[in-house]
């Protein structure tokens, strides 16, 4: 027998994949967020205060760009007592990359097509 699939169910997990691809692509438009990760990318969790003081920025304001990093699942926090630790976490940045990667097949496709396009007029011109 085949399973009937409940569309308002996979309609609530589609929304819940876009809310989190906007997540990324939200923290990815911020140059110091970008900047972040690509300091935690050597490799090293940081801690919120490493990293102020490595973009000498006040540590209340690189928490708030790691909040926004941790909810876009780009960075992962430890706690370790009093101290929080930040590392890198691939799962935001694989979902955003697949997203692109599609979408780049159409768009190489559509360009290929306009420029065959453009050629064909040009030469109707030129005639």
């Amino acid at each position: 027998m085949f399973a009937v699939v409940d569309r308002s169910l996979y309609s609530r997990v589609a929304m819940l994949q876009n809310e989190q691809l906007d997540r990324a692509f939200r923290a990815l438009g911020d140059g110091t967020r970008r900047a972040i990760l690509h300091e935690l990318a050597q490799g090293e969790a940081r801690t919120a205060g490493e990293l102020g003081r490595h973009f000498r920025s006040a540590q209340p304001t690189i928490s708030k760009h790691l909040k926004v990093l941790e909810e876009a699942q780009l960075v992962k926090r430890t706690v370790a007592g009093r101290v929080h630790w930040f590392r890198l976490q691939l799962r935001g940045l694989r979902e955003a990359t697949s997203w692109l990667t599609r979408h780049q097949a159409f768009w190489d496709g559509a360009v290929d097509q306009l420029e065959q396009l453009l050629r064909k007029e040009t030469r109707r011109g030129e005639t």
